[in-house]
Order: C-alpha cells, then sequence, then structure tokens
C-alpha cells in the first residue's frame, strides 16, 4: 500500500472574521490567489519596463545633449529663417509642426512628416540652432511628449511589446486586473489584523506574507492609480471610456481650424506648396498673434492644413503647471479666429489628462518620474513574494496546494447577488477583466464537477469493496 506525500493546507486561515463581509473572505483569497498566479507575469512585464521608462528622460537628455542644448547667444533668429534652415538641410516630406526654442539653450524643432524611411506614425524632427541657424541633427520623434528614439522605443516595449495591436492586449490585461488584485489585497490583509504587527522576528512564509502585506497596503494607491489610468488609453476599456466621456459632455475638446472662404486667396504661400511651413503671413506673424493671446513657451505651430484651414499653435507644457492653450489664426490676415483655454475643459477631460501625464512621469518631472521607478520596484516584489509564499506553503520541491474552491457557495445570496452583478457590468465595460474572469469561472465549475463526480465513484468502489470484504483502493 502506497503512502500520497503530505502537503502542506491550503491556507492558514485566520479566525473567522465577525461581520456580515466574513463570508467574502474565502472568496477573496481564491480571486487574490488565481488572479496573483496568473496575471502575475503580465503585470512583472509591466513593472520592469515602466520602470525602464521611467528612467528613460534623463537618459535622453544625456544621449541626445548635442542635437537638445546649445550654447546661449544674445539674440535669436526670425523663426521662419530656422525652418528655412531646417528644410534646406531636410528637402524631403513637409512640415507637420514647428516647436520653436522653449527655453535659452534650446534648440528649435522643425517636424517633418512623409520622410521615407520614417516611420508614418512619426515625425522627422530637425533640430536647429536658434542663435546661428546651424541643424544640429535630425531624430525621429513621436507622441505629443516629443519622445526621442530611445524614449520611443522603451514606450513601445512597455505599451505593446513592440507586437502592434497585438501586443496591446498585455498591457490591457495587466491594468484591468491590477486594480482588482490591489483591493483583493487590502481586504485580506485588514480582515487579519495580527498580520498587521511587527515582520521583524518572524520567520518563513510569516515574514514573506509580513513583507509582501505591508509593501502593498502602502502602494495600494499608487497601484490604483495606474490601472485606472492605463485603462484610459487602453484600446478596448479605453474606448469605453472615451464613450462614456463623450455621452456625458467631458469630452476634450478642440480649437477651431477653418476659417470661412479660401484662407490664402490673394496671399502668396511662400513655400507651403513646397511642404513647407510659410502659408500667408508667415510663422513670425502667426508666433506674435499667438504670443498676444498669452500663449507662452513651449508652444507647437501647425500648418493650416488646405486652404481653408488656419494655423495651430498650442502649448505643449505638460509639467505642473500645465499649459495646454491653443489657438488658430488666419494665415491670410494674421488674426486670431478661435481660442481654447485649458480652464475652459470640462472637469473629466482635465483629469485625463493630469492622470495620463502623471502616469507619464512629466507631469512632476524628476520627482514623478522618481514615484513611478519606486511604484515599479514595489510591484516587482510583490510579485516575487507572493510567488515565494506560494513555494513556501508546499512541501520539498513542490509548489502549495491552491486554495480550495467552493467558497463561492459560503457566500449569502444577499451578498452574492449584487456582487455578481457589479462584476458582470465591469466585465462588460473592462472586457480584458471580464473575459479571463468569464473563462476561469468556467474551467473552476468543469474542474470542480469533474473531481466531483471522481469523488463520488471512488467513494462507490470503496464502499463496495468493504463490503464484499475487500480493498478497492491501494
Amino acid at each position: 500500500m502506497t503512502t500520497a506525500p503530505s502537503t502542506a493546507p491550503a491556507e492558514a486561515s485566520p479566525p473567522a472574521a465577525r461581520g456580515r463581509w466574513a463570508p467574502l473572505r474565502p472568496l477573496v483569497l481564491r480571486l487574490h490567489f488565481y488572479a496573483g498566479v496568473f496575471v502575475a507575469p503580465f503585470l512583472l512585464v509591466a513593472a520592469v519596463t515602466g520602470l525602464l521608462y521611467a528612467g528613460s528622460f534623463q537618459a535622453e537628455k544625456l544621449l541626445y545633449g548635442h542635437e537638445l542644448t546649445v550654447p546661449v547667444e544674445r539674440t535669436e533668429l526670425p523663426l521662419s529663417t530656422q525652418v528655412a534652415a531646417a528644410r534646406k538641410a531636410h528637402p524631403e516630406g513637409t512640415v507637420a509642426a514647428v516647436r520653436p526654442a522653449p527655453e535659452a539653450g534650446a534648440t528649435t524643432r522643425v517636424l517633418l512628416s512623409g520622410v521615407k524611411g520614417v516611420d508614418p506614425e512619426r515625425t522627422l524632427a530637425v533640430f536647429v540652432d536658434p542663435y546661428t541657424g546651424r541643424v544640429r541633427g535630425a531624430l525621429e520623434q513621436y507622441g505629443s511628449t516629443g519622445a526621442l528614439p530611445l524614449r520611443t522605443w522603451i514606450d513601445g516595449l512597455h505599451r505593446d511589446l513592440h507586437l502592434g495591436d497585438t501586443g496591446r492586449l498585455y498591457s490591457e490585461l495587466a491594468a484591468s486586473w491590477l486594480w482588482v488584485i490591489t483591493v483583493g489585497g487590502l481586504v485580506l490583509w485588514f480582515s487579519r489584523r495580527r498580520a498587521l504587527r511587527r515582520v521583524r522576528g518572524t520567520r518563513g512564509r510569516r515574514r514573506t506574507l509580513g513583507l509582501h502585506g505591508a509593501v502593498g497596503v502602502w502602494t495600494a494607491a499608487g497601484f490604483l492609480f495606474l490601472s485606472a489610468t492605463g485603462l484610459t488609453w487602453s484600446t478596448y476599456a479605453g474606448a469605453n471610456i472615451d464613450a462614456l466621456r463623450t455621452s456625458l459632455g467631458q469630452a476634450t475638446p478642440s480649437v477651431s481650424a477653418s476659417v470661412a472662404g479660401g484662407a490664402h486667396e490673394g496671399h502668396g504661400t511662400a513655400a507651403g506648396s513646397g511642404g513647407g511651413a510659410e502659408h500667408g503671413v508667415g510663422l513670425d506673424r502667426v508666433l506674435a498673434a499667438a504670443r498676444a493671446k498669452g500663449l507662452s513657451d513651449p508652444v507647437e505651430i501647425v500648418p493650416p492644413a488646405d486652404e481653408h484651414s488656419a494655423y495651430v499653435v498650442r502649448q505643449i507644457q505638460r509639467t505642473w503647471p500645465e499649459k495646454q492653450d491653443s489657438v488658430a489664426v488666419d494665415p491670410a490676415t494674421g488674426k486670431v479666429t478661435d481660442e481654447l483655454r485649458f480652464a475652459d475643459f470640462p472637469v473629466l477631460a482635465k483629469l485625463t489628462r493630469w492622470g495620463i501625464d502623471l502616469h507619464s512621469g512629466v507631469l512632476f518631472g524628476l520627482v514623478n518620474q522618481i514615484a513611478l521607478a519606486l511604484l515599479a520596484l514595489a510591484l516587482i516584489l510583490l510579485i516575487m513574494w507572493g510567488y515565494r509564499m506560494w513555494w513556501q506553503r508546499g512541501r520539498g520541491s513542490a509548489f502549495g496546494r491552491p486554495v480550495p474552491r467552493g467558497a463561492w457557495a459560503e457566500v449569502p445570496p444577499y451578498l452574492l447577488v449584487p456582487a455578481l452583478a457589479a462584476i458582470a457590468v465591469l466585465g462588460y465595460f473592462v472586457p480584458l477583466l471580464g473575459i479571463p474572469l468569464a473563462a476561469f469561472l468556467t474551467v473552476d465549475v468543469v474542474l470542480g464537477e469533474i473531481a466531483h463526480r471522481r469523488g463520488r465513484r471512488t467513494y462507490g468502489r470503496a464502499t463496495a469493496a468493504q463490503e464484499h470484504g475487500g480493498d478497492a483502493v491501494k
């Protein structure tokens, strides 16, 4: 007769907490365990790539210092002269936008689109010395934050692992489940107050649990924020959030660039027909008109899209305090035709903007980036401690036994029904939460039924053997 290897109990449960919420604890424990086991690898990738991204801002300044900075001199050349110098060095493509030097010692960026060999989703940034007109170099740029090749590559790794739309599913899955794991961990931690006592002096799994729980509690708010803001620009949940904001009248507004009649009637377009930025009154007068409306640096000037469009000048400062005002300037007259102030944005549009910039590490500069790096490190440690606890709960070279199924059956209907309804609604609006959860529940129910039937058959054989004086189970 063989003896089965001993296994550790599924979970050393604390004394049952009193109160009507106590029956939920086993269910939360099971959800936290399985979500941690299966989603943690995706979270680990997001944390490691996020840590790299947090450090990419400073690395970018060092790596591209020649293109980004120049010796400070007394006077700057007219913006039109700087753009002409960039076009002479790089006549290919068309001018998509111009970013005048935002501060003393910085270069002007002339952004070119349609350049051969450059990703259509990116532009070629030509860096011009605003004092001498010399071209300092050219690099690909991505996004409104002005990310250069290093940060763009790391951002792509964090966002989609350089796998395109398919790869974005990984980051959306991580963001969809991060808040679930965080909330579950908080519920478990505060439902066993004894674990809140000191960690020093303890050993083994209890010490690991103490470290895991303490760090999780202190960083929970940051994880909830990262999850919520990450979902705002995800593929599926992000589309639902945008639709909800639009239905509530909280969509992000934009300045009107349309001009009644032909914008260039009776005025030369200068370099406009050759893909340049000089349309009508030209860049210098357009910039002066925007300055007169209070648009201080840093700004970006977008040339008219066609003869019925205006120049758009918008502030692009994403650090606090943000500068997001914009104006439209008629290229025929140099007069402002429309204004949009960030102060007039709907509340949810402002919160979305601030949330994305805080998540991206630009809102508070270096302090923001350090905070993101610490959160990423904390998440990496939590994942490692979580797997270590699973290992420590086992015996020898085996992981511990999973949390027993059937916890949902212990939850009274007055808690279970509202919880299922809330989960269904959340699963609909956050598909990469709902679909995996539904799949897990389906598999779990099927496996549970199979185990139940096998148990009944085994019990039946054992009973029959005993009745006949035999031993059917060895």
